[in-house]
This record gives structure tokens, sequence and C-alpha cells, in this order.
């Protein structure tokens, strides 16, 4: 005993503790579940807990919960001997109003999705941790790339392009006049094939290429430097612009993160958040400031399809969860950004209840047996839908269609000329080859 006056003395005064039982000994061990019944909610909440159909031998029909939760409260129920006595609450039950319900004694355990949080902990009591979360922002997913044929000229505007071929026809002429009389390749052509050699050296020399000849004229020469210059310019610009709208198209989501949405890169109100949940407590404390400014969502399924329906463009919801969702059942939706928030979820008791060692060395044992990673592989590593597109850095065909079409009609048009240039040829062919028939014709007549 420690006074101020006086220091450390020795405590005289004694005390006698009687234990269960009227007995004076210390007792070991701690209250057991054994053949005890527990009321335990669980709520809809995939691959958590979900419900299912089960057809037996005879085609009768009967319901079975299934998921993480049900395989979970089956071992516990083998480990520990209780009978479980299950209430099962559909999606658009509120996390916080079934935290409340353990509270109040209406229910022994609340087991599921439910994240360990410090305004939960001043009502209810925690087990120890039955799974390792963290939130994930999930968007639309990447819409396929449109057909654009003409998404290879963009990095030019339309004037800019106007203004290119502008040039290159005046550089043109003036090849024309300037070597038309002393450049021996451009000697002893006729107009339409001096004006066509001009134009394809000025416009060869724009785009970086070198024409069939060269220039020897002083003026020429200069004028040759003068489209060097603006080759090289226009040539840099277009490949930068280029490789940016590639690098922007292959982004099809405006939000990448979290920071995005704390950013207000998206408007809050497009941003759908499940009132009366963790991720609702974290959206008010981190994002908005306290702030009901989002788009309030009742359950995990409406969070879904209001975001397929356009209706939000982005949410957060548990890691977890999300990456079942995505891989499994919403194939268009995806999650972007890394995991933040760490957290951890944990079965929700009575304060000091009785039990509660019992089940901490129940859920440990079960720990160090490795059955929390057989559910996690059992129940979060399948993988239904493909979003290949997600991580691939390869460029579609689709975004550069238009200049293979391009390309095809050019290509065209030149098997044409040929065949124009060598029409006479052709013809006599023709001739050659139906006269050729008709002898044999006769001959055979």
């Amino acid at each position: 005993v420690w006074s101020n006056s006086d220091g450390w003395t020795t405590n005289t005064q004694t005390n006698v503790i009687i234990w269960p039982g009227n007995s004076s000994t210390v007792p070991t061990g701690f209250a057991a579940l054994l053949g005890l019944t527990l009321r335990i909610a669980v709520i809809d909440s995939v691959p958590f807990t979900m419900m299912s159909e089960i057809q037996d031998a005879s085609g009768n029909i009967s319901t079975k919960l299934i998921g993480y939760i049900p395989d979970l409260i089956d071992e516990l129920k083998n480990r520990m001997g209780f009978i479980p006595n299950i209430t099962y609450f559909s999606a658009s039950a509120s996390y916080d109003d079934l935290v409340n319900l353990v509270a109040n004694g209406t229910f022994d355990l609340f087991i599921g999705d439910v994240t360990i949080t410090a305004a939960r902990r001043e009502i209810v009591g925690f087990s120890s941790t039955i799974y390792d979360n963290s939130l994930r922002v999930v968007v639309r997913d990447a819409a396929s790339v449109k057909l654009d044929l003409w998404s290879y000229l963009k990095p030019f505007s339309v004037k800019l392009w106007i203004t290119i071929l502008g040039a290159a026809i005046y550089a043109g002429i003036l090849v024309y006049i300037l070597e038309g009389r002393q450049n021996e390749a451009l000697q002893d052509r006729s107009i339409v094939s001096l004006i066509g050699m001009s134009m394809w050296y000025s416009s060869s020399t724009i785009m970086g290429k070198s024409a069939d000849f060269q220039t020897t004229t002083a003026p020429g020469r200069i004028l040759t430097a003068s489209l060097y210059i603006l080759s090289l310019i226009l040539v840099a610009a277009y490949t930068a612009n280029l490789a940016s709208d590639l690098t922007l198209s292959k982004s099809a989501c405006s939000i990448s993160g979290i920071d995005d949405i704390k950013n207000g890169k998206v408007a809050y109100s497009r941003i759908g958040i499940r009132v009366g949940s963790s991720i609702e407590d974290y959206y008010l404390r981190e994002v908005s400031s306290g702030s009901r400014n989002y788009y309030p969502i009742t359950s995990k399924t409406n969070v879904y399809s209001a975001l397929l329906n356009g209706i939000i463009d982005a949410t957060i919801t548990d890691a977890g969860t999300a990456e079942y969702i995505v891989n499994n059942i919403y194939c268009n939706l995806t999650v972007v950004g890394s995991d933040f928030d760490q957290s951890a979820y944990g079965i929700a008791t009575q304060k000091n209840w009785l039990y509660e060692q019992d089940l901490d060395l129940a859920i440990l044992s079960l720990r160090e047996a490795g059955l929390f990673d057989n559910l996690t592989t059992k129940w979060f590593e399948t993988n239904i839908c493909s979003h290949s597109s997600d991580t691939s850095s390869a460029m579609s065909i689709e975004s550069m269609a238009g200049l293979f079409l391009t390309c095809g009609v050019i290509s065209i048009l030149a098997i044409l000329f040929f065949i124009w240039k060598r029409r006479y040829l052709v013809k006599n062919y023709l001739l050659v080859l139906f006269y050729e028939k008709d002898t044999l014709t006769q001959r055979n007549t």
C-alpha cells in the first residue's frame, strides 16, 4: 500500500473470495459453449453468406446457407459443441441495426462481414479477427473500344490538316517553277507528270521521307531546307499527340482510385455509399468531412445495379466482396486503384460476454490449422469473368482500323492506276485471247 505521507507499507487487510460452487479454491479453465444454443444473426452478403437451393434425390427442393460464414459456423460448432439457431437477414438489412440487436440481447452473435470499428466496440464486443479486410473502389468496366476510322487523324485539327495540304501544294508549285527546267529528273516530262513529281517531292519531304530526285538549284535547296524544318516539327508533334491520344483512349474510367474521389474528380452525388455501414463511416470521416453528399443506397445489390444503370459512377466496398463480384457476377464492373483503409472482420458479441474466451480460443485454433486460408481459397479465388483488357497494354485493331482502311484504299487506287496505264496492253491481250478462242472453235467445227 502506498500513500503520499508514509510511502510503501505492508497491506494488512485480507479478502476472502468465494467462487461459484461456494468454494474458496480458485477455479481453472473458463466458461464453455458446449451444449448451449446460440442465437446467431447472419446477413446476405456474397460470398460470405448466400442462400442456395438444393434438390435431393427425390426431387424435393430445399434452401441452404452457403459461403464463407456458414462454413466457419460449421467448423466452430464442431470444435465447440454449441447448437446454432441461425436467423438469416436479407441484404437490405442494416449492419448497424444488427449490431444493436446483439447489444440489447436479441441475438448472442452477429457473424458476417462485420467490420470492427471504435463506434461498434462501444456497444458490443468482438472476437478475434475472422477476415482481414480493406476497401476498394468499384466502377463500370472499360467499355469496348468504339470503331473510329479517323482516330489516326485526331492528333491534328481539321484546319491544321488543310493547312498542311495547302503547304504541300504551295511547295509543289514552287518546285515546279524553280526546278522544272533545270533539274534533269524533271525534263522531258509532260505537264501532268511534271506537276505530279513536284507534288510528290513536296509532300514526301514534309512527311520526313526523301523523294525520287534531289533539288539542284540554290532556290530549290533553300525551299527544301524550309520543308525539312516544317517536317521536323510536324512529325514530332504528330507522334507526341498520337501517343497521348492512344494512351487516353485506353483509360476508359474517369476514376483511377480513392484519391480521385477525394479530389472531387467525380461528382460526390455520383458516388454510391451504403447507409448504416462502416463504409459510410469511412466516407464521412475521410472524404466528405461529415457531409452526407453521396448517393445513399440501402443494400449491396442496389449498389451494383445503380452502377450498371449509370445512376452512379463509382462506389466504395469491401475488397473481398468487390473482387468476388467483378470476377464472378457482374462482369461489366471492375475494381480500380489499390486497396485502402485496412481493417478486420470480427464476430459481434455482447459486452463482457461470458464465453468470449472460449470463442477466441476456437478461432485461434482454426487459424493455426489453416482453416481461414482454405476458406479464402474456396470462396474468393474463383474467376468466371474475363478482364484481360484491364491489364493488357497491347493496342487493339479497332484503334488503328482507319489507318489500315486508308492504306487499303490507296493501294486499290494504285492498282486501278496501273491497270489504266496498261489499258492498251490489257485490251490487246484480251483481243488475242478471244481471237485464239474463236480460231480453236472454228478448227473444232
